[in-house]
This record gives structure tokens, sequence and C-alpha cells, in this order.
């Protein structure tokens, strides 16, 4: 097997093995039997480690996320148009894997871990990724904290990816027929409104 297809089917392997039982119940050695590779120490001597791995794994989304992602900007202006540039790219891209696909299950779990969000701040000067996508978001909401719409996105990127997964789940394992487009507008519309909510006074203020 040469080795990029080496490497590939590592990749492969592991998001299908984090989704099914997290990151921390998989051993470097499940991941290298799960890719038929004979090589236990496959995953240091491709990627260096199970940080550099999970990087990886990341920044594959990622690339693929941004082909998405570049025709929505393209002409996206409004609160409601930037809201689709986030949201929509990520579930069509799940949708478009087929079935099974662990993606969803597999972000749902890695984005809690501390190396998913130092890639995620990495991309931070790229224009296609959610940082960017996101400051736009917060200048059409200037009348508003940007603490408090930094936290409304962190939820709201809870939420995508808890639905993407469940949704996922449900067409890998049990056969539903799942309506990716109208999650979409779900997403989207619930997102929307949670970002532009006004702010409550709080008690004893």
């Amino acid at each position: 097997m040469a080795r990029a297809d080496a490497a590939d089917a590592l990749l492969n392997a592991a998001e299908r093995l984090f989704a099914e039982h997290g990151i921390a119940g998989v051993s470097d050695r499940k991941i290298a039997e799960a890719a038929g590779n004979s090589n236990h120490s496959a995953v240091g001597y491709h990627f260096g480690g199970r940080d550099p791995l999970l990087r990886a794994l990341l920044e594959r989304h990622q690339e693929q996320l941004v082909q998405v992602r570049r025709e929505m900007l393209a002409s996206a202006e409004s609160l409601t148009e930037l809201v689709h540039a986030l949201v929509a790219p990520q579930v069509r891209l799940i949708e478009s894997l087929g079935i099974p696909s662990w993606r969803a299950r597999f972000l749902a779990s890695a984005y809690q871990e501390p190396v998913a969000r130092s890639v995620l701040a990495g991309q931070e000067g790229d224009p296609l990724s959610a940082r960017s996508v996101f400051e736009s978001v917060c200048a059409r909401l200037d009348h508003l904290e940007r603490g408090v719409v930094v936290r409304r996105a962190e939820l709201m990127g809870h939420m995508v990816m808890t639905v993407c997964a469940t949704l996922e789940a449900r067409e890998a394992e049990l056969g539903e027929a799942v309506a990716w487009s109208q999650a979409v507008w779900f997403l989207c519309d619930a997102i929307e409104g949670m970002l532009a909510a006004p702010v409550s006074p709080r008690p004893g203020a």
C-alpha cells in the first residue's frame, strides 16, 4: 500500500472509531488494525502521534468544507445569508459523504478536545473559515455586547454538531430517511433567532 493510501486508510479508520467509541476509547493500535495496517505503530509513523492525527482529520474536514462555503460567501450580505454560509456547508458536506458516515459524530466528540480548538483558532486569518464569517456576523450585531454574541455562537456550534450527529446516527444505524435540507433551514432559523435576540435585563442589575 502506498504511503498516501496508508495515511488515508488510517484517517478513515480513526474517524469511524472515534465516532463509535470516543477519542479516549480508541488506541493507536486499534486504528492501525482497522486500517488493515500490520504495523501497530503506523499512527506514529505517518502522523507523529495522536494529536497530529486528530489535527489531520480536522484539517481534512475544513479543506472539504471550504469548497462548499466559497460559493455561498460570494453573495452573502445579510445576517440570514451569513448564518446559512456558516451552517449549510457543514450539513451539506456531511450529507454528501453518504451512508454510512461517521463525520458528524466524530466532530461532535472532537470539538471538545483542546487540539481541535487549536486547529480552528489557527484559521483565524482565512476569509473562508467559520471564524472569519463569524466576524462578519458580529459586525451586523454590533448593537449587542460582543461577549453575548460569542457565547451564543458557541451554543450555535454545539447545536449544529449535535443535530448533525443525531441525524447521521439515525441514518446509519436505524436506516431512517433524513431530510438534510430541512435540517439546514430549521437550524438556520433557530440560530439566527438566537443570535439576534435581545438581551433580557439581569435580575438585580
